[in-house]
């Protein structure tokens, strides 16, 4: 990362010292918003999560040149941050991990003053924010969906044979029954503790974030069940395995499994994938936008959140990646059959089954990475 640079002159310094105070008095902003920033922005976010356009428009306009990273797990992430000097001005951590990482004081609160754009939010995506960011001082929803189970339609057909399809769809990756079969065309699960436990817990009829490291052993030893027949872990690289027919079922997040079924309708050879809403629920997952403490650019930061909550801009990442996005004001720039897909924004009927994200404690946390590590080997 290029730092800015401080080594200035002495009077150089002073003068823009009592520049910024006359501005701090004039406009009741604070100073450090008001010092200039170098055109600079460092941007690190999940992979396939951005229109083709975002960053060239967004540097067009403001001649900013963005720096964009990416990761595939929200662990990954937290690991940055807790070491500190990531040199990013815009992270985007699912909301539960967010709220970690605000106890952590890892994250910078916003200046709303500068995000006259937070008026398009729809209302009920913020209060559920909220619950994690108490008066949505820190986060801004970047875009929302839910894990859940993609299949190749005519493999899974055939790999289960005169098995039907279970009504829960959790069955096909949770029960042995149905993976033992599905095995034979390719298994794959997230390749993250925070995003499977909770899908199994709720899949097992216990608290999907509970607090109890039992609940988890419990999790543990049911997904042991299923591992001899899981062939993937993966967090990114299975929608191209999906949309190519290398495996037929995914334990994925839904908008990834529409990105894996439209890559499959372009290339026109005759894969079929779907994306299933569990009729008994899933875990929601909100993916948010934050400034970490130590962010060499948060005015520039300030500048790009307030620019992707423009309506036609947050449509424009929906209309490329399949999330739903939190945008009200942005309904009428997306696309018609991704706003009629209920795989992407849910039915009332569906989403009231749907489970809002929480916080785990970091013990808890820890249980969780173990039991997963023992699943994940085998062991």
């Amino acid at each position: 990362m290029v730092a800015v640079n401080r080594h200035m002159h002495a009077k150089r310094r002073l003068g823009l010292g009592l520049a910024a105070l006359a501005a701090v008095l004039w406009s009741g902003v604070p100073a450090q918003a008001q010092q200039p920033e170098e055109k600079v922005l460092n941007i690190y976010n999940w992979s396939d999560y951005i229109a083709d356009d975002t960053i060239k428009n967004f540097t067009k306009e403001t001649g900013i040149t963005v720096r964009y990273d990416v990761f595939d797990s929200n662990e990954v992430l937290n690991a940055k941050l807790v070491a500190g000097k990531s040199g990013y001005d815009i992270v985007v951590p699912t909301a539960p991990w967010a709220r970690q990482q605000i106890d952590a004081k890892l994250l910078r609160k916003l200046d709303k003053s500068r995000l006259p754009n937070l008026a398009n939010l729809d209302p009920g995506i913020q209060a559920k924010l909220a619950t994690l960011d108490p008066n949505n001082e820190h986060l801004v929803d970047w875009m929302w969906g839910y894990t859940t189970v993609g299949i190749n339609v005519d493999k899974v057909k055939a790999a289960l044979g005169t098995t039907p399809m279970p009504a829960n769809v959790w069955e096909l990756i949770f029960n042995p029954v149905y993976t033992s079969k599905l095995k034979s065309c390719g298994v794959s699960f997230l390749d993250s503790p925070s995003e499977v436990f909770p899908a199994a817990l709720h899949y097992m009829g216990k608290p999907a974030y509970s607090k109890s490291a039992a609940d988890y052993a419990a999790a543990g030893t049911m997904l042991q069940a299923v591992r001899p027949s899981v062939t993937l872990f993966s967090s990114s690289g299975y929608i191209n395995d999906m949309a190519n027919g290398a495996i037929c079922v995914v334990f994925g997040w839904a908008g990834d499994i529409n990105i894996a079924r439209q890559r499959a309708i372009e290339a026109k050879k005759g894969v079929k994938i779907e994306a299933l809403v569990p009729k008994n629920g899933a875990p929601l997952v909100f993916d948010t936008m934050a400034i970490p403490a130590d962010a060499p650019h948060p005015n520039n930061a300030h500048l790009w959140m307030n620019y992707i909550l423009r309506p036609e801009v947050q449509a424009s990442l929906t209309n490329k990646v399949f999330f739903a996005n939190p945008n009200k004001a942005g309904m009428k720039f997306v696309r018609k059959d991704v706003a009629e897909n209920k795989s992407v924004f849910l039915s009332e009927e569906d989403l009231k089954k749907m489970i809002p994200p929480e916080a785990v404690p970091q013990d808890i946390r820890r249980v969780m990475t173990r039991t997963y590590t023992k699943f994940k080997t085998g062991r």
